[in-house]
């Protein structure tokens, strides 16, 4: 099995492709060693010393790792961990109903809703999963979207750049009502 890896725009992030699907669908976002429990591949990874959280992708895996730990010291264990796994043939998670999409969202602003997820998952999602990451909607109040950020643009130097200048720009352009988008903490 041979692992690549990737930079992102987060120095304290590394994008882990193992060459096969991680997740049949969604994302999974594992803060910290205890939110892992569910996940066999995630349980593995936070054993290197140093490793903050951990995200899944389609076909990526995404570790973050502390600021004071250098990749050179821990990215062989990363490698080690995720080789292992696959190799041991569990599931990736154990149950897969954890995996994250956008949020449900019913009510007047219904179809407003429908447009700017449509535009998340045609021009942000697939741009921002590129740099090991995801954006989902978690709601829509008057006129501002509050979108939740997880991998690689949890904590990215540039991401308040990316929602402002990007996202907030986009969906502004193509649905008037928008008048504002916050990122939310997870």
């Amino acid at each position: 099995m041979f692992i690549q890896t990737e930079s992102t725009p987060n120095p304290a992030t590394l994008k882990f492709l193992p060459g096969q699907a991680v997740l049949s669908a969604g994302t999974a976002d594992f803060p910290s060693a205890v939110a892992a429990a569910s996940s066999p591949l995630a349980t593995r990874v936070f054993t290197a010393e140093g490793v903050v959280g951990v995200f899944f992708g389609p076909d990526f895996v995404t570790v973050t790792k502390r600021d004071d730990v250098d990749w050179s010291h821990i990215k062989p264990a990363i490698l080690g961990a995720i080789m292992e796994h696959y190799q041991s043939g569990q599931p990736v998670i154990a149950d897969e109903s954890g995996t994250v999409g956008h949020a449900d969202h019913d009510g007047p602003d219904e179809g407003i809703v429908k447009q700017i997820k449509e535009l998340l998952d045609t021009r942000v999602r697939p741009a921002v999963a590129q740099d090991g990451g995801d954006i989902t909607f978690h709601g829509f109040e008057k006129g501002v979207v509050y979108l939740h950020m997880q991998g690689a643009c949890a904590g990215c130097p540039s991401s308040t750049m990316t929602l402002k200048s990007g996202i907030e720009n986009l969906l502004k352009h193509y649905i008037p009502e928008v008048v504002e988008v916050r990122a939310i903490a997870a």
